[in-house]
């Protein structure tokens, strides 16, 4: 037993699976806890459009929350704009006062109403701080707003000041909040997908890299440095497809949501997938074993960076801005797009597109620097002349 433990212990492999059980707790650890460091504090990177239809008491209210709320906050000229941006994920909500707001609330017996626009096609989270706020919109800011600059406005349409203010103070309770959603996602397994894509692409494609990489190593004698990396090439374009093939399958089969068809979700699924293993690939054959490390570090990096989890405008600058060059991050925007509705998919089918031939070019680059030609073939051995037989 005492030397079978001393012979585990003295493998290579066994010593670098110990390091990375220790290096995965030590990246994950690092990265989550300054990645989602005083997220609350960035709360006001968040950004809301208002749009008011009433040049009365609405555009009033309208200036009022502009200047009160702390989110990104901006006036919109027309709703349809404000529909725009909110579909591009530009912001976060539209607030709408309608063209009636100020002869509801005029109206003793009458209800006024605020609109608020979400798009789900987002994080989680999103929706869920956006709905807090247009209930806080709705029972304070409007009522003390209404309370400070609703009531001149009624004076001023002739209304008794007495008459004015008290109508001004009853508008908490005369106000509704109609809330209105697009891009509807059904159900929380179907919100967390481009999260799960992300992840199980990424580790999937590391640790195929990995297995690769050590195939290589072991043919290494009979093939030479062109023919392993061929081979490794096709071989991942074959894989890619037929496990985004799987993957979208699968999707279907569970009842996933496809706003865009299947088609479209699989072929995207293909491209992230190939860049996935691309770049995976590449940072072996740049770095060797040791790239595998790095590959645990992207891992975690992308996934608090990529905005599956987090809306990323409520990260540190740092991990915001890393976030840019990762293909996670397109993925998870390409897939709300595709998975739920949204702004077109090009743009991040470009970006993966270039990251996975950027990949390609390193390696090839890194190969091509390589020593990996067949050993030379060792010259036969001379068979050894024979004495001849002495004559006698």
């Amino acid at each position: 037993m005492n030397q079978a433990f001393k012979a585990f212990l003295q493998r290579p492999t066994t010593k670098a699976g110990i390091a990375t059980a220790l290096l995965m707790q030590v990246v994950f650890s690092i990265i989550w806890m300054t990645g989602y460091s005083g997220v609350s504090d960035r709360i006001d990177q968040l950004a809301i459009a208002v749009v008011s239809e009433d040049r009365q008491a609405g555009d009033q209210l309208a200036q009022q929350l502009v200047q009160q709320l702390p989110f990104r906050m901006e006036q919109a000229d027309s709703l349809a704009a404000a529909r725009q941006e909110l579909d591009e994920r530009e912001v976060q909500m539209v607030v709408h006062i309608p063209a009636d707001f100020t002869a509801s609330v005029s109206d003793p017996q009458g209800k006024a109403s605020l609109h608020y626009l979400l798009n789900e096609s987002n994080p989680v989270m999103i929706k869920n701080v956006m709905s807090s706020v247009a209930s806080q919109i709705t029972a304070e800011a409007n009522a003390r707003a209404a309370a400070q600059g609703i009531q001149g406005a009624l004076a001023a349409q002739g209304m008794p000041q007495e008459a004015a203010a008290a109508a001004a103070g009853s508008l908490a309770q005369r106000v509704e909040a109609e809330l209105e959603s697009m891009h509807v996602v059904d159900g929380m397994n179907n919100q967390m997908v481009p999260m799960m894509l992300v992840l199980a692409s990424w580790v999937g494609a590391m640790i195929m890299a990995l297995n690769f990489f050590q195939s290589g190593l072991a043919i290494a004698h009979s093939t030479t440095k062109w023919q392993r990396f061929g081979a490794q090439t096709s071989l991942t374009v074959v894989i890619a497809f037929a496990v985004s093939l799987v993957s979208a399958g699968l999707l279907t089969a569970l009842g996933g949501q496809m706003e865009s068809g299947f088609l479209s979700v699989w072929l995207f699924m293909l491209l992230v997938l190939l860049s996935f293993m691309l770049v995976a690939q590449m940072v072996l054959q740049v770095l060797g074993m040791a790239g595998m490390f790095l590959n645990i570090i992207l891992l975690s990096m992308q996934l608090v960076s990529s905005g599956a989890m987090l809306p990323r405008e409520l990260l540190p600058p740092f991990y915001h801005g890393i976030g840019e060059w990762l293909p996670a991050t397109r993925a998870v925007e390409g897939m709300m797009s595709l998975l739920f509705g949204g702004p077109s998919a090009g743009p991040d089918v470009l970006a993966l597109a270039l990251t996975g031939a950027a990949a390609l070019v390193v390696s090839l680059a890194a190969v091509a620097l390589k020593k990996g030609m067949l050993p030379a073939a060792r010259p036969a051995q001379q068979p050894q002349a024979q004495p001849e037989p002495s004559v006698r």
